[in-house]
């Protein structure tokens, strides 16, 4: 079965929020999905500029339909400094009106594997259908402050230190404080003790749980 398939990814607005590789779940999402649809990958927040799609910013329905004529996946965005991507011209009601698949990263982690929202993010669209919550793998066991953006932030949704190491239960409470994510993808699962802790998350939620590895290509419900 195919990762977005497991992950239920289907026609419409998908938006990914969290850490851990979810810029990388984003663009495999796309190439993956192109082959059934024209497909958009874009943000309501900020991503880095990608090498392998072409970029766009159009202004019109009609333009970006052209667009989506020739270029499949299609990233889009208004420039910003740092070659960076912000929300693009268009409102994502046009943008799923003229796609069949709109991937949106919905907010920022800052490279890290575990992170907790301000007030001001996630910026998830009226229009998504579906909230990907990525985790890495990678963070369980480590120091909160060394593998959280907001740390302090992380340690008070969860009740414990921010020195502490990152635990299942201590993942688990921060997910269920926030409630962001219809479903959750654990990445970077490329040990036996990451998948054993990736478990552990999964029989502490109430949301269903996909866990694996995109450099590997292994992917398990849970």
């Amino acid at each position: 079965m195919s990762l977005s398939a497991r992950l239920g990814v289907g026609p419409g607005l998908t938006a990914l929020v969290g850490g851990g590789g979810k810029t990388s779940l984003l663009y495999a999402l796309a190439r993956e999905l192109s082959p059934r649809g024209r497909v958009i990958v874009t943000t309501s927040a900020k991503i880095r500029r990608p090498e392998a799609l072409p970029t766009a910013n159009p202004e019109s329905p009609r333009e970006l339909s052209e667009l989506l004529e020739r270029h499949s996946p299609l990233c889009l965005g208004s420039p910003w400094p740092g070659e960076k991507l912000a929300a693009p011209a268009l409102g994502f009601q046009a943008l799923t009106e003229a796609a069949d698949f709109v991937l949106v990263e919905a907010d920022g982690s800052r490279g890290l594997p575990a992170k907790a929202h301000a007030a001001h993010e996630p910026v998830i669209p009226a229009e998504a259908r579906q909230v990907i919550l990525v985790l890495g793998a990678d963070a369980f066991g480590c120091p909160v402050s060394q593998v959280c953006h907001r740390p302090d932030l992380f340690a008070a949704l969860a009740g414990c230190g921010p020195e502490e190491a990152l635990t299942p239960a201590i993942w688990a409470g921060v997910i269920r404080a926030e409630g962001y994510g219809t479903i959750i993808y654990v990445n970077k699962c490329e040990s036996e003790r990451a998948w054993q802790n990736a478990a552990a998350l999964a029989e502490l939620l109430d949301q269903p749980v996909i866990a694996g590895s995109l450099r590997q290509g292994i992917y398990r419900r849970l």
